[in-house]
């Protein structure tokens, strides 16, 4: 029993967390959606679905999703193979460069997207300003790292003599991908398809600055809708039913691709394998890799391009209205008023709330990958784990999206009346980056013999003492790794923090926002400007995450 109670003593911290700050805010949502009037009513929900718009909204949804995830695995196949099979110069590195695009915040890469196809950027004479082609763009920008990083450590642990067999019988290089080295990694690229679509269907901020009111996926939908963007009225219920059909599907595709990462291949042999040196077959994936990287590079290259360009002339001009509050509509000087403070004050606030989003991420973080991977010892621990990790995963199935508006909803009354509270976005932001936390940290202390422990114990080290010594030395590196992780995705963090920001407070992302939607070439200039230093900031962060990285650890 006193194991037992050790386990809901760990888990104490993080429950209350979740109760307050995720239950209940989902419970308040489902209230708005199918308690309308006070009673139960679920014909609001259909009689929102039965809406045209709605139905535009999903089928949009549903059919960009799935063409950028097609066209991101099809991109990232061939990267994944010469970044991981091959022994390519700065090799390291490239890999780290097409990690970026994944952990920069989605306001950046929207903008920078935009940029590109703009009439004056380098893709305007394609006219695709304002089509759902550049959202894919922005989608396949967003994501192709996911399909590099998960498949490529899949294929760079692959056995290499079934396809050397396969040569040797006189099979070509193409009938040994498709017949040897394809099958092998199926499980592995239809995992990566999974999580892709679940990221582009959750897209969110990519899909506000490019679609707009036009085109609108079921997450911007739900923003449109809670500040009357479409009709001139709020509408809650409307978005509490969205609310409840991506909450629906969003568990479905997490339980798929849970489902399809823990399907193993017991005829694959895994044993990581040294690079080799490119072979002449080896030119269509290193030149498709070679493209990759410079779709990766041109969207950022004309972002910043664009932030140092006035008036036709090369200037500092926009880094230098940083330090004003933005130019209002009549003016073109940067004290017209357009924001409550300076682009530079909101700067300061992202870091200081990305540093309390991070510390209250790696405590609940830490805390839960401690429960869900402490070894049970009787059946009563076993189910009391089983309980508090199905409990931990909840918040998987839910998007940043759709917890902001919770927290919008249901944190207003007393005695919850947190809405004017600092620390309600660091919180928010913090349940946005614990599953980040969680996954890195869960598979190291799942790796920790149990044994080593209770040989330390029985040496005479006390718990504490044990930790130290076997615990910590395995720890730090993953330890730090998610610190960076966390870090930067609260940073960049644009769903949930867009409906609950004050906004004598505001975080850099959403003024970002708020100057591109204004009119006037300085604050489009400005919101650049801001952009790169906010994915300069992120990239730096994530470069030395990459240092620390651990084979096989990661977020993707």
């Amino acid at each position: 029993m006193r194991r037992v109670a050790g386990l809901f003593a760990l888990a104490a911290v993080p429950t209350a967390v979740l109760a307050v700050f995720f239950l209940l805010p989902v419970s308040g949502m489902l209230e708005r959606g199918l308690w309308p009037e006070g009673s139960f009513d679920p014909g609001a929900v259909l009689d929102v679905l039965g809406h045209e718009r709605t139905r535009r909204v999903l089928w949009f949804t549903v059919w960009t999703s799935t063409a950028s995830t097609v066209v991101a695995v099809l991109m990232g196949l061939p990267a994944a193979y010469a970044l991981h099979r091959l022994a390519l110069p700065l090799r390291g590195a490239v890999r780290a460069a097409l990690l970026v695009p994944f952990v920069l915040p989605t306001v950046v890469v929207g903008i920078a997207i935009r940029e590109l196809v703009a009439e004056s950027g380098p893709l305007g004479f394609l006219d695709l300003d304002g089509t759902p082609v550049a959202i894919m763009m922005g989608l396949v920008f967003f994501n192709v790292a996911v399909v590099i990083r998960t498949v490529g450590t899949a294929w760079e642990s692959l056995d290499r003599r079934p396809a050397e067999a396969a040569a040797a019988l006189g099979a070509s290089p193409l009938q040994v991908l498709t017949s040897v080295t394809l099958p092998a990694l199926r499980p592995a690229i239809v995992s990566a398809a999974a999580v892709v679509f679940l990221f582009c269907a959750t897209g969110f901020g990519v899909v506000l600055l490019l679609g707009g009111t036009r085109y609108a996926s079921v997450e911007t939908e739900i923003y449109l809708l809670t500040t009357g963007a479409i009709s001139g009225t709020v509408e809650y219920q409307a978005a509490a039913a969205l609310s409840l059909v991506q909450l629906a599907a969003v568990v479905v595709l997490l339980a798929v691709a849970a489902r399809l990462r823990a399907v193993p291949d017991p005829t694959v042999r895994r044993a990581l394998a040294a690079p080799v040196r490119p072979r002449r077959q080896d030119v269509p994936a290193v030149a498709a890799t070679a493209v990759v990287l410079v779709a990766i590079a041109l969207p950022i290259v004309t972002l910043v391009v664009g932030s140092l360009r006035y008036d036709g002339a090369w200037t500092l001009a926009h880094y230098r209205a940083l330090q004003g509050s933005g130019a209002d509509a009549g003016g073109g000087g940067m004290g017209g008023g357009l924001l409550r403070v300076p682009v530079s004050e909101a700067l300061v606030n992202s870091l200081r709330i990305a540093v309390d989003a991070t510390w209250m991420s790696l405590l609940l973080g830490l805390l839960v990958a401690i429960v869900v991977t402490r070894k049970a010892r009787s059946r009563t621990e076993a189910t009391v784990r089983s309980a508090f990790d199905g409990l931990f995963m909840l918040p998987l199935g839910v998007s940043a999206v759709t917890l902001g508006f919770g927290f919008l909803i249901t944190l207003d009354d007393p005695p919850l009346d947190l809405r004017s509270s600092p620390l309600l976005v660091p919180v928010a932001q913090a349940l946005v980056a614990l599953p980040l936390v969680v996954r890195v940290l869960v598979p190291v202390l799942q790796g920790i013999d149990d044994r080593q422990r209770q040989a330390a114990a029985s040496l005479g080290a006390g718990p504490l003492r044990t930790v130290l010594t076997v615990d910590v030395p395995v720890l730090w590196r993953p330890l730090l790794a998610a610190t960076g992780f966390a870090f930067a995705v609260s940073l960049g963090e644009f769903g949930a923090t867009s409906f609950i920001v004050r906004a004598e407070v505001p975080t850099l992302p959403v003024v970002i926002y708020r100057l591109i939607g204004s009119p006037g070439q300085l604050n489009y200039g400005t919101a650049m400007a801001a952009s790169v230093v906010l994915a300069a900031t992120t990239t730096l962060v994530i470069l030395l995450v990459e240092r620390l990285r651990v084979p096989g650890v990661g977020v993707i």
